[in-house]
């Protein structure tokens, strides 16, 4: 059996619309259908004939009816039978089902022939004519009738034809290779029949290629989790019917990532057709082999031997082999099957008993293989058992901890087998403690198992199933109060934000559990976790502090990356070589296969002093072994940071592609909290290109998320969007009071994000006339050591003290800022210092200006900030330099009164006041100003300030922009 596998009409196929012609969207397969096409275009002159053989599935059907119809529209007649079991026993049931459409154009024929043909029809009475009589019969019927027009026969799966049928059809096509007749047929791989006796000339159909078979799926099932395309597209091995089929059989929520695909996956009716057939062929002790093999998935010879014992031998195998589902390696014993879904088949088809049975002769033979031991016993199960439970317990916490079952893969290093191990890991551990709660005759030990099951659901993305394993669990006297709570408050945190809540279930928890900790003690360590992402997010003392005291409970090696995150946010100032040093030795210290909670606090910690660049790489590692049915919850963030690196580092669409990857993850998986982290750094984004409207919508709807739930750092960040939308369009009012509630003028934070608008704060005080306080904050950051903070702190505090520094002062700071070390690996404030400085000289008419400005707007245009590129490029103007892009603000004529209402406007005054002034009313104000936007290419009053400067050349000529004295 076949299938379709055709995409919409309404698809596109790289840019361009999909052919129209009958089949031409069947996924790669055009080589085929060209194939066919070139016997059909040769039909005039001789006929031709073709076997497409292939395996149950792949499409061989499908390409048969894309070819009736193509021949239908070339002008030729087709006739059709396929091959049906039930019906193999029936003489000449294939030629009824092909040639009754002619039963008229048979009574045109001599009178044996019409007599012969009757009977086949079972028109006339008498028994079915001899063989040679019904074939001369029809070879004569089909000649007459391709006198009229060129015939197609097409015959699918060959091998279930009935043998009178067979034997008249090859008699047939032995003898139609002058007449314009076209014979198509199809067959399973390895079956014989007429097919074989034939010797057709024969088309392989193979699986599809990797990316026809993407392109099938995503069109017949778009929107399914990325781990679940993953693993259907790996079981359905480029099969267009499994690919259509196995989603099919899923659940929605399983098909959203949700509920997790069951280690076997349903088969439909066509599925179990296409694959179990041949497996019900074959012997009992084959098919008792076969599934346990099946049921282990890196089976060998040994391990065959020593579960068989003297049920079944290895030598039981060679049916299987000879039907070509299983293949033995020679060198390693290993047993691999033909596809994926053979194994399916194998173990649907058995019974409970049998799967159960399976189970325990693989249990017995895997006595040195602990986790995959325990595993077959706990599916050998059918009921209550602490032993089963416990080794199932035992293993899965093991497996979680070291990310490898022991012998999964173990023969294999490279980076795809970790990945696997990694994935198996996260999604198995779950699961098996569930399984060990539902064996667990007792009931706290049954309590505690699930909330292990619980807790690691919060980090792989099962947060809908928290809250009924909590409630399963219950609670008894012997409940892991650490892990209920650690997974309470991941469940409050990552669902709802609400950080208050989960800090205090955690001060509870460390207040129940005052034992010193062991490096492997899940209570103490779950908190520990926990309870940093709520430090990271609260810019209140008190959850570092009880993290701190937490850390204080364990060995100090053992929580290294604790300690060095808390340094990086607490105490960056205190001992920044030290800090920096122990990152090194920290991420150099972690194994290949490193554990996603062992480095996600290292990163934040690198985030922190700015040096994440050096270690991404192991952070975009551990994001592709985890992405797919991993530790999502360390996933999202992981991406976030990455996302917070790029930025930094002038990558804006690196940063957007992978903020729009951890979004894309966190709505999937409903990790709400750090859905709302991603979108404020996206506001700052927005704000960075000069986009003020997202900007400012990003910022409002996260503070309006962050404030009511006392997030404070998310609401920073997310102000932070607003001042840097002010700055791009020299509104440097907005600026300074949007600054001034992330970090207060003149009491400069360490910690984050203050750490980093050091400049921003600086350049909005100078701008609106608070040189002092802002030589006060410039002075206040030196004194609290933030330019040791990184490289990247060191040049934003050494070019706020240029911008805030006298006339005489000035030129040496800007320089000695421009000239640090790696100063140029962050963009945007180096260009920020070089358009600052570039201005400076500029007013002190000095020709260094030109050089400056043209470097600050290269950068602007190249990292995409389109505002700032705008205002050095106003600059470069004035300076007399002309640029290829943006309005000629610099050659805008104003009137006198325009002039003074722009100047007035671009103090913050309103259209009102400003009339006052000028005795003018507030509409003819705003008249004024509606017709200047125009002439100088600007669209808001926000860009006024900007527009004036850069048509002042300088010199007497300098407007000024100081409030008019009142």
């Amino acid at each position: 059996m076949s299938t379709h596998h055709d995409f919409s009409a309404e698809r596109l196929d790289g840019g361009k619309p999909v052919n129209s012609r009958p089949g031409a969207d069947l996924a790669g397969r055009a080589a085929e259908l060209e194939l066919m096409d070139s016997l059909f275009a040769g039909h005039g002159r001789d006929g031709g004939s073709l076997l497409l053989r292939g395996a149950p599935g792949v499409g061989k059907t499908a390409l048969l009816d894309a070819a009736a119809v193509r021949a239908a529209d070339a002008g030729m007649r087709v006739l059709r039978a396929s091959g049906v079991e039930f019906e193999a026993e029936m003489k000449f049931s294939a030629l009824h089902q092909m040639l009754y459409p002619l039963r008229r154009q048979a009574k045109e024929l001599a009178g044996h022939h019409r007599d012969v043909l009757d009977r086949i029809f079972g028109l006339a009475p008498g028994p079915s004519p001899d063989p040679p009589a019904a074939s001369t019969a029809v070879l004569a019927l089909l000649g007459e009738v391709a006198v009229e027009r060129p015939l197609l026969m097409i015959v699918d799966d060959m091998p279930c034809v009935d043998r009178a049928s067979a034997t008249a059809l090859g008699f047939v096509v032995r003898r139609i290779s002058d007449d314009p007749v076209v014979f198509l047929a199809a067959a399973r791989t390895g079956t014989e029949g007429l097919s074989h006796q034939l010797q057709l000339p024969v088309r392989e159909i193979g699986p599809l290629a990797a990316q026809s078979a993407a392109e099938l799926l995503d069109v017949r099932w778009p929107g399914l989790a990325p781990t679940v395309r993953r693993r259907l597209l790996a079981e359905a091995a480029g099969n267009p019917l499994a690919l259509q089929e196995l989603p099919a059989a899923l659940s929605s929520r399983q098909r959203s990532g949700q509920d997790p695909l069951p280690a076997f996956l349903a088969l439909s009716g066509r599925l179990e057709t296409a694959f179990a057939s041949a497996v019900e062929r074959l012997p009992a002790p084959t098919r008792r082999v076969l599934l346990v093999a099946a049921l282990n998935a890196d089976a060998d010879l040994t391990t065959i031997r020593k579960a068989a014992r003297d049920s079944a031998g290895v030598d039981d195998l060679a049916p299987a082999q000879r039907a070509d589902l299983v293949h033995v390696d020679a060198a390693d014993g290993h047993i691999s099957f033909r596809h994926p879904l053979d194994r399916a088949a194998i173990v649907h088809l058995a019974s409970p008993s049998e799967r159960r049975g399976a189970h325990r002769s693989l249990a017995a033979a895997l006595a040195d293989s602990p986790e995959r031991r325990a595993w077959h016993l706990a599916e050998a199960a059918t009921g209550p058992d602490e032993s089963v439970a416990r080794a199932l317990d035992e293993a899965a916490l093991a497996v979680w901890r070291r990310g490898a079952p022991s012998g999964a893969a173990a023969r294999a290093s490279d980076e795809a087998a970790v990945s696997d191990r990694r994935r198996v890991a996260a999604s198995a551990a779950v699961a098996w403690l569930i399984r060990a709660g539902e064996l667990s005759p007792d009931p706290a030990d049954r309590s505690r198992r699930l909330v292990e099951a619980a807790y690691l659901a919060t980090i792989t993305g099962q947060l809908e199933d928290v809250q009924r394993l909590l409630a399963d669990a219950g609670q008894s006297p012997d409940t892991s109060t650490g892990l209920l709570f650690a997974a309470t408050a991941h469940l409050l945190t990552n669902d709802g934000g609400d950080v208050d809540a989960a800090y205090r279930l955690l001060a509870r928890a460390l207040d129940d559990n005052t034992d010193t900790a062991k490096g492997d003690d899940w209570d103490c360590y779950g908190i520990l976790y926990a309870l940093l992402l709520v430090s990271l997010y609260a810019l209140r003392p008190e959850p570092w502090q009880l993290l701190k005291t937490a850390m204080a409970r364990f060995d100090p090696a053992a929580v290294t990356p604790f300690r060095l995150c808390y340094d990086a946010y607490v105490d960056p100032t205190r001992a920044p070589e030290a800090l920096r040093k122990g990152l090194t030795d920290a991420f150099a210290a972690l194994p290949a296969d490193a554990a996603p909670w062992q480095l996600i606090p290292l990163a934040f910690a690198a985030v922190a002093v700015d040096a994440l660049s050096d270690y991404r790489y192991l952070v975009a590692r551990m994001i592709e072994r985890e992405r797919d049915g991993g530790a999502i919850a360390m996933v999202i963030p992981a991406l976030m940071l990455l996302c917070h690196d790029s930025y930094g580092h002038g990558q804006w669409d690196e940063a957007e592609s992978l903020a729009q990857e951890g979004l894309d993850l966190a709505e999937v998986y409903g990790y709400h909290f750090w859905e709302r982290q991603i979108r404020a750094l996206l506001a700052s984004g927005a704000a960075l290109r000069g986009d003020v409207d997202l900007a400012r919508t990003r910022s409002e709807e996260t503070t309006n998320w962050a404030a009511p739930r006392g997030i404070e750092v998310t609401e920073a960040y997310a102000r932070s969007a607003r001042h840097l939308a002010a700055i791009g369009q020299g509104d440097y009012e907005e600026a300074h009071v949007q600054i001034g509630r992330v970090d207060p003028s003149g009491a400069p934070s360490p910690g984050i994000p203050g750490r980093w608008v050091v400049l921003d704060l600086v350049e909005a005080a100078v701008r609106t006339g608070r040189t002092d306080e802002a030589r006060a904050h410039v002075a206040a950051a030196r004194q609290a050591g933030i330019h040791r903070i990184s490289p990247r702190i060191a040049m934003i505090t050494a070019g706020a003290a240029a911008v805030a520094a006298g006339e005489n002062e000035a030129g040496h700071l800007f320089e000695a800022a421009l000239s640090l070390p790696q100063a140029a690996r962050w963009p945007w404030e180096h260009a920020r210092i070089q358009l600052a400085y570039g201005q400076w000289l500029r007013r002190a008419r000095d020709s260094r200006a030109r050089r400056h400005l043209s470097a600050a707007l290269e950068t602007f245009d190249r990292i995409g900030a389109e505002a700032m590129a705008q205002r050095a490029r106003n600059e470069l103007r004035a300076t007399g330099v002309a640029t290829a892009a943006g309005p000629d603000a610099a050659t805008a004529v104003l009137t006198v009164q325009e002039r003074q209402i722009a100047e007035l406007a671009a103090t913050g005054l309103t259209n009102k006041q400003i009339g006052e002034r000028l005795f003018l009313s507030h509409r003819t104000v705003g008249s004024h100003l509606h017709r200047m936007y125009p002439k100088l290419g600007i669209t808001s009053r926000a860009a006024l300030r900007v527009a004036l400067e850069a048509m002042a050349p300088g010199g007497d000529d300098q407007v000024s922009l100081e409030p008019p004295a009142g």
